[in-house]
């Protein structure tokens, strides 16, 4: 198999946000609801730090008809804004996608994509 590490460049979210639409690895902070009666009464449960795929947008509508300006979305929907924002979960820093393993895409299609694999899987073309 060929080298195909990558390099990220996390941009610290009070700094600089992405582009509109951009899809990007998300670092959000937060803390996890408590498990029970009792612990809601001792803490406020486990605080968090993790990385997860999201895309920024300037504009976005939740479910429930609120309007969310320059915030970052996961793939439940749910909004994270900016750290510094008020929000339960905020995104800290953010990295753009790498691009395909030996590519410089982020995406290939229809009847490149198999010569595509053969290529980052270091296979000879397919005849």
């Amino acid at each position: 198999m060929r080298n195909l590490n990558t390099t990220v460049t996390w941009v610290d979210a009070r700094d600089r946000l992405p582009r509109s639409g951009t899809p990007v690895a998300a670092a959000t902070t937060g803390r996890y609801p408590a498990d029970s009666i009792a612990e809601a009464d001792a803490a406020l449960g486990e605080e968090f730090w993790l990385v997860r795929p999201m895309y920024f947008t300037t504009r976005h509508w939740s479910e429930d008809g609120a309007e969310h300006r320059d915030c970052f979305v996961d793939s439940d929907g749910i909004v994270h804004s900016p750290y510094g924002h008020t929000s339960a979960e905020t995104v800290t820093h953010w990295a753009e996608l790498p691009t395909l393993p030996g590519r410089t895409a982020h995406a290939v299609l229809g009847k490149n994509v198999q010569t595509a694999l053969q290529n980052a899987w270091g296979l000879p073309p397919i005849t």
